[in-house]
């Protein structure tokens, strides 16, 4: 790889672990209500990439957007899509689901291969035909060891994939885009902030000093892993930036089973080695069919 392509990799391997870090973060904030930590953190998200897109002048296109009505539903569904995805992730966070999230986003490259077969009609690769099966079953697996289907980590997949699906369709770069998705939930997210003032278990009743510090970052937290990505798309192919992803569910899976102790007993084991398998076999797949070609424009949710 030449420097550019260099930095870039650099960017984006910080920004996924950066990205799976994130579980330490809101695990300190765990004695908090979840909802209204979502509220907390698209305010401060959307105060912070408001400044960042001042400074930089990039309102125009931001704008033009949400002016445009079919651009602007998409938006409003990407938002919805996200919110949804937070507020899940930060509730299972919270309440010692730390393994199913990794399972989560471990399937939502999956889920994104199936949706290409199902909503667009594209081919399946053998391989990615055997990857399918895998996925299956390791879902029916799970749901034999949880006893119950593995909620957090559907809704995870689906609704990442769905969001992924979605961006693809607003006209505008990363930052732009999120600022904008911030832009349409900031008043639900300051109305739960402002309900968390009039009730006697809402955050600013129950937050220690420390966790005050803890909310007020939440912005920054948000922000720093989306620049340095949208650094690293403009300079990394998309066949090395894609299994850079695995580094997120990589290192959520490692906390929740070494550092919080979560159960992980062999059948689940069993589970998650399948999806590991159908992983391997999407990616090598996708790397035998497809070259790297140095200087290309990666793409990426």
């Amino acid at each position: 790889m030449d420097a550019k392509q260099n930095r870039g990799l650099e960017a984006a391997v910080l920004a996924y672990t950066l990205w799976g870090l994130l579980t330490l973060y809101w695990r300190h904030l765990r004695d908090l209500d979840a909802i209204e930590l979502v509220g907390w953190r698209i305010t401060s998200a959307s105060v912070l990439m408001a400044i960042i897109v001042t400074i930089t002048k990039r309102w125009a296109p931001i704008v033009a957007a949400l002016r445009d009505r079919a651009v602007a539903s998409r938006i409003l569904l990407a938002s919805v899509l996200l919110t949804v995805n937070w507020a899940t992730y930060v509730w299972a966070v919270v309440n010692d689901h730390i393994i199913e999230t990794a399972l989560g986003y471990f399937l939502a490259p999956l889920g994104t291969m199936a949706l290409g077969v199902f909503a667009f009609g594209e081919r399946l690769t053998r391989f990615k035909q055997v990857s399918i099966v895998l996925a299956v079953g390791a879902v029916v697996i799970l749901t034999a060891s949880y006893g119950r289907l593995p909620w957090v980590a559907v809704l995870l997949a689906v609704s990442w994939v769905w969001y992924g699906w979605t961006k693809r369709h607003v006209p505008l770069e990363a930052v732009e885009s999120l600022t904008s998705e911030l832009l349409v939930l900031v008043v639900p997210a300051v109305g739960l902030v402002t309900w968390g003032w009039f009730r006697d278990q809402g955050i600013p009743a129950t937050a220690t000093s420390s966790e005050w510090g803890f909310l007020l970052g939440t912005g920054v937290i948000t922000a720093v892993p989306l620049l340095l990505f949208a650094y690293a798309a403009q300079r990394v192919p998309f066949t090395l930036l894609g299994p850079t992803n695995y580094l997120v569910p990589i290192i959520n899976f490692l906390l929740g089973w070494l550092a919080f102790h979560e159960d992980l007993p062999p059948d689940r084991l069993v589970g998650f080695a399948l999806v590991w398998a159908a992983l391997v076999l999407v990616t090598y797949d996708a790397l035998r069919g497809r070259a790297i070609i140095p200087g290309s424009v990666a793409v990426d949710v």
